[in-house]
């Protein structure tokens, strides 16, 4: 018997959990690997995503946010290779992505920096006064019950 690991559905999706599209997403074959990155709880409310963008400057990436979908492209700027160097083993990736993340509609983007070959980008659950949770009072106000009809 194999063992079946979830892990691969939380790595596209930020602060929710909906499973139907995050199988869709795991099914489709041509899930990317580059470039490498992380997801990090900070705090209780707080998240960061860690990309390894080494060989890139701060010029070069791009990050969007169009309806709950957070991009992060990076363009490679094409420069002549010397001719006179012949790799025998070339290991460092020097190609344009785009990172898609889904994230969660009470999910802010607060800020993004750049530093030592890795973009950070933080987050925040901010969720809406009407939305949190809230005490329901069982039984009386004051010495009447709640919804009781009056008798006169």
């Amino acid at each position: 018997m194999s063992n079946f690991s979830l892990s691969p559905l939380f790595r596209r999706s930020i602060g929710f959990d909906r499973l139907n599209d995050l199988f869709d997403y795991a099914m489709q074959s041509d899930t990317p690997n580059y470039p490498l990155y992380n997801i990090e709880k900070t705090g209780e409310h707080n998240y960061r995503i860690v990309v390894a963008t080494s060989g890139f400057n701060p010029e070069q990436l791009e990050i969007k946010l169009e309806n709950q979908v957070l991009t992060i492209t990076g363009k490679s700027v094409e420069e002549k290779s010397d001719t006179s160097v012949e790799f025998l083993h070339k290991g460092i990736a020097d190609r344009s992505f785009k990172l898609s993340l889904r994230l969660d509609e009470h999910i802010e983007v607060q800020r993004a920096d750049y530093e030592h070959g890795l973009l950070k980008i933080d987050l925040q659950r901010i969720i809406p006064e009407e939305k949190l949770p809230r005490h329901i009072p069982i039984g009386r106000k004051g010495n009447e019950l709640l919804d009781s009809p009056k008798t006169e």
